[in-house]
């Protein structure tokens, strides 16, 4: 009896609904309900859908995209790394004319050829300065202890540094730049290691411009590599082997 009367129920259903379609089947399903047809609901559910472009916009506003324009590669500007000290350029002695380089100017050759500050310091003629080399690591803190007599220009712009204290070495080596013109720079190192008891040599290779000497009391040497820039400012490669 149970599979007699699922078995009408069947056939009847889609009957009934069948009845219920005509010509609107909105109307018709509202009949069957028992309800009266709302005006309002009809034509919101007949009606083409309205879409606001502006608000159209913001859809998905958090999906990644690409850019709106290319991204910038460009380099920052010269005053980016620097500190705000102001040099005191006051009172300067001023450096020797350079000499020419002669061929057995290892130094010469150390700067021009060397590709990192280890190398360089590696070929110098001091020998406490090339014998520590070898043991040195590369952070930028060695920037600040360079030799008390002999620190880094105020407002430099560190691009690299190393610095060794393995046994008794005590070297250091940073590569910076200045906006000052090499002259400037040439005459500051140069009253700085006068006064402090070191000799200064000044040599030119090319347009690479050396600045070095030594100081008998401790054993002390340094060495500055100068290159002008197209900006007017320098480039400076500095070895020393009396860090603080």
């Amino acid at each position: 009896m149970a599979f007699r009367r699922a078995f009408r129920l069947s056939i009847l259903l889609p009957l009934a609904l069948t009845g219920c379609g005509g010509s609107n089947g909105l109307n018709g399903l509202e009949e069957v309900s028992g309800n009266a047809a709302d005006p309002a609901l009809a034509s919101a559910l007949q009606d083409q859908i309205m879409v606001d472009p502006q608000l159209g916009r913001q859809a998905n506003g958090d999906a990644i995209r690409p850019p709106g324009q290319p991204y910038s590669g460009g380099v920052p500007d010269e005053g980016v790394a620097t500190n705000t000290d102001q040099p005191d350029m006051s009172g300067l002695m001023k450096a020797p004319a350079p000499t020419p380089a002669d061929k057995n100017c290892t130094q010469c050759a150390a700067g021009r050829e060397s590709v990192t500050l280890g190398g360089i310091a590696a070929r110098q003629r001091d020998a406490r300065t090339s014998q520590c080399a070898s043991s040195m690591t590369y952070s930028a803190g060695w920037a600040n202890r360079l030799p008390r007599d002999l620190p880094l220009f105020p407002q430099a712009r560190v691009t690299e540094a190393a610095g060794s204290e393995a046994g008794t070495c005590q070297l250091r080596a940073v590569s910076f730049s200045s906006a000052q013109p090499m002259q400037a720079m040439l005459d500051w190192y140069y009253t700085r290691a006068i006064k402090s008891g070191y000799t200064s040599e000044h040599q030119v290779d090319g347009e690479q411009h050396i600045l070095g000497g030594t100081r008998e009391r401790d054993g002390g040497a340094y060495v500055l590599f100068m290159t002008a820039r197209s900006d007017g400012g320098t480039d400076i490669d500095m070895v020393a082997n009396n860090g603080s």
